[in-house]
């Protein structure tokens, strides 16, 4: 059974969303986390079982800030250990696992489950998710690839796509995901909006974020 992890920060405890907060101000920009990570979420419970924040901050000081799911640590390190380490857990427990960010909330629970279907398999899989900045959404796997792999990846980059999928390997069998907007920036704000627009079927937190999102993009 694929898990989920939703990679977050605790607003308060750790800096979010620096460049919107700094057109937005910070407490619109702390608004807009959540609300994003709240419709990551409820889009995660409705396509899986299994689904975990994997906070940033140590659980005595962050966990009562993400009720609802079971918590994972992300530990210390850089992103690319972080996310080793978080995979590492959901595939010993679960046998393959998918790391979701708290910013790319216009996904839907069909793709979610295409993609905990497709690590279902009895040889080394991976999904991946590319964002339009040039990083990406999602990866997921049934195995965990060497630390290495993630660590020599410069993350938040205009090229972090390619440099992860060149150090991951092409010989795994990948399925590619659609391409989705982080919400980062101001101008994020329309893009996202417009990606949340354009889906057949949104969820509550989903409509809700986008009405906090056509606000914003007058502000």
């Amino acid at each position: 059974m694929t898990a989920i992890a939703i990679f977050v920060k605790t607003p308060g405890l750790s800096p979010v969303k620096t460049r919107l907060a700094a057109t937005l101000g910070t407490e619109r920009a702390e608004a807009l986390y959540r609300q994003c990570a709240a419709a990551v979420a409820e889009v995660a419970c409705d396509a899986g079982k299994h689904v975990y924040w994997a906070i940033a901050e140590p659980a005595d000081q962050a966990a009562e800030h993400w009720p609802d799911f079971a918590h994972i640590d992300q530990g210390a390190g850089g992103l690319g250990e972080r996310m080793h380490r978080v995979l590492s857990t959901l595939v010993e427990h679960h046998g393959a696992g998918l790391l979701l960010g708290a910013d790319a909330p216009q996904l839907q629970p069909e793709v979610l489950r295409r993609a905990a279907a497709w690590l279902q398999r009895n040889h080394p899989a991976s999904v991946l998710g590319p964002a339009s900045d040039g990083g990406f959404w999602t990866f997921g796997a049934n195995h965990v690839p060497d630390l290495s792999c993630w660590t020599r990846v410069s993350y938040s980059h205009p090229d972090t796509l390619w440099q992860f999928r060149q150090s991951i390997g092409a010989d795994i069998e990948c399925l590619e995901l659609p391409i989705l907007t982080d919400l980062d920036t101001q101008d994020d704000t329309a893009r996202v909006a417009a990606e949340l627009a354009q889906l057949p079927q949104r969820l509550p937190r989903q409509n809700q974020l986008l009405d906090m999102l056509v606000e914003s993009k007058h502000a």
